[in-house]
């Protein structure tokens, strides 16, 4: 990012903090819910017997670090290849910044 954000894209990053709030409230919302459902269930059914599960399968927490560390890997990828593809056609793309018209 630049050293001084231009106002188009101040505007840009305070809309996505915006989203990503939302996001995390809702994300929130959802497990508090779905955590007093469980409880709530526990304590309303008789002891039933554990879920059987092979010893050699990862855990549900390693199968969700590892899916999110290689999708941030690939995001990586992806923005190393934009960047690059970007100043590998910036020579044949000239700009001129220009000042918008004033409303």
């Amino acid at each position: 990012m630049a050293a001084t954000a231009t106002p188009t894209l101040e505007y840009a990053i305070a809309s996505q903090e915006r989203v990503l709030t939302a996001l995390r409230q809702s994300q929130t919302a959802v497990v508090d819910v779905v955590g007093t459902w469980a409880k709530a269930v526990e304590n309303a059914t008789p002891d039933l017997p554990a879920i059987p599960v092979a010893a050699a399968l990862p855990s549900l927490e390693e199968l969700i670090a590892n899916s999110y560390e290689f999708a941030g890997k690939m995001l990586d990828a992806q923005r190393q290849f934009a960047s690059e593809l970007v100043a590998a056609a910036s020579p044949a793309v000239k700009t001129t910044p220009v000042e918008l018209p004033k409303a």
